[in-house]
């Protein structure tokens, strides 16, 4: 399934460096960080200005980016994209630890001034490392994969690499799969929910695989002993950098990635469900099972996870490759999700614009479903 009646851009243009560049924005936020840090006041704010309001002013500039990648490009052609994504680690690790180090012992900067350094540093590692991450642990470099380890060591969420590879692309748009997010279920009551359920899932997940393989959950190569050494390896460096200020301080950053990140899983499948085959069995995922948005700006900024229709479909491309649908083949969201995760915070706001678009969904692709009991619809007292 293609969408037929989108620009093909040539492998020759995808592999240039000017073509890569604009993924690269992301490197803006390093001096941003560090201006915050060294003059406080209202660079305070850079960060969230810069990840929130920043790409969705460009985004309306801009418009749309409907062109799709040449599908032939060869992964030695993808040199410039993989760079930005590699790079980002440790450009990421330093950053947080020299935040650390310095912050907590500051005189120039008051207590607000330290917690909003570390909210707009929580807003980066989780709009861009995170998304960085899951571009990494999709791949079957090793050195992929430890980079994106790492990167959710340091927001204290490895639990997420398991739980991503091994349950949420298994089971999108159905009951098992706790990230997707049900039709009338607000942000707040879906982010306690898939706190409280993605480690257990995500443990589950790794002890079954070892079970089929006759192996105990404790055996060595369970990847969660890795993410437990490596998160501990963050908290014992906050610690010794920045004291019990300093531990705080970069358990809020966590918790402000972590929140990022679920904003995202909240928008990327807000009440789509793939239709129960019976016996437990349900549909192949298709495009039509995850929100689409073609916003240029934001796709830079989230390295093409916008386009997660064609993410969920074929999980092995890698994002500069990654291509998007119109609206006959896959549902669209009005704005990029930086303006669509401000929306999600207020739920009588998403419900009010996200719910119709739903039902028309449902109308479009399953005239024939009539009781959509079964597929978990949440109960919710604010307005459908």
């Amino acid at each position: 399934m293609t969408n037929r009646r989108a620009m093909m851009v040539p492998s020759s243009t995808v592999e240039s460096f000017r073509s890569a560049a604009p993924f690269g924005l992301s490197l803006l936020t390093l001096p941003l960080a560090l201006a915050s840090a060294a003059w406080g006041g209202l660079w305070v704010i850079s960060l969230p200005l810069f990840a929130w309001m920043l790409f969705t002013l460009l985004d309306a500039a801009l418009g749309l980016n409907e062109e799709n990648a040449d599908l032939t490009t060869t992964e030695a052609q993808l040199f410039w994209y993989r760079l930005i994504t590699m790079i980002w680690a440790p450009i990421q690790v330093l950053l947080i630890l020299g935040m650390l180090a310095y912050v907590p012992q500051a005189a120039h900067l008051n207590v607000l001034e330290k917690i909003m350094i570390f909210f707009g540093l929580g807003v980066i590692t989780g709009t861009i490392g995170i998304v960085y991450a899951h571009e990494l642990v999709h791949q079957r470099n090793r050195v992929e994969r430890w980079l994106g380890d790492i990167l959710l060591a340091s927001v204290l969420y490895s639990h997420f690499r398991s739980e991503h590879l091994l349950v949420h692309h298994r089971y999108i748009g159905t009951p098992r799969d706790a990230v997707t997010a049900r039709y009338n279920e607000h942000f707040w009551a879906f982010l306690i929910r898939v706190m409280r359920e993605e480690p257990v899932s995500a443990f589950k997940a790794e002890r079954d695989m070892l079970a089929r393989r006759g192996l105990p959950w404790w055996h060595r190569s369970n990847p969660h002993w890795r993410y437990w050494c490596l998160q501990a390896a963050f908290l014992i460096a906050a610690v010794v950098l920045g004291g019990w200020a300093g531990l705080f301080l970069f358990l809020y950053q966590a918790f402000v990635a972590v929140w990022q990140l679920e904003l995202t899983n909240y928008i990327e499948h807000y009440g789509l469900t793939r239709k129960h085959l019976g016996e437990g069995k349900y549909e192949h995922v298709l495009p039509r099972h995850s929100w689409n948005a073609s916003q240029t700006a934001s796709n830079w900024l989230l390295i093409n996870l916008q386009r997660h229709s064609d993410h969920h479909y074929k999980p092995d491309r890698r994002f500069p490759l990654l291509q998007t649908y119109d609206e006959d083949e896959a549902p669209q969201l009005p704005y990029g999700y930086p303006l669509m995760g401000i929306f999600a915070m207020i739920p009588p706001v998403w419900l009010r614009r996200m719910n119709p678009r739903v039902r028309e969904w449902r109308r479009k692709y399953y005239p024939e479903i009539e009781d959509w009991t079964p597929y978990k619809e949440a109960t919710n007292p604010l307005p459908r």
